[in-house]
């Protein structure tokens, strides 16, 4: 496992989310309570950016459909088929540090049928 550093725990108070990217690669960094999540950065809607969302206490709704999944476990609000991967965190003192090689939980792939 390789855990890479993303952010200060300072950086991200309870209530707030944070996009972060590795290696091309987005990340929405949640704080729930004072516990770090980490999400898959993309919306499986139509790509939203999840880390430039909104934390609505354990859910992150994305900022462009309003779809809403709990922070920690990825699983939608709404269906619990959908879902967005989750990454293991580890916090070192104020370093948050993500895990970039595999999920914890993978996500799910969508698709509307019109």
């Amino acid at each position: 496992m390789a855990f890479v550093r993303v952010a200060a725990v300072s950086e991200v108070q309870p209530g707030w989310v944070k996009e972060v990217r590795v290696n091309g690669r987005t990340y929405a960094i949640c704080n729930s309570g004072g516990e770090i999540h980490a999400l898959d950065g993309s919306c499986p809607c139509t790509g939203g950016p999840l880390g430039q969302g909104a934390l609505r206490e354990d859910l992150l709704v994305c900022p462009w459909h309003g779809w809403r999944f709990d922070c920690r476990t990825g699983v939608s609000a709404y269906d619990p088929n959908i879902t967005v991967a989750k990454f293991a965190v580890r916090i070192s003192g104020d370093d948050i540090l993500l895990e970039t090689s595999s999920p914890d939980s993978p996500g799910s792939t969508f698709s509307r049928k019109d």
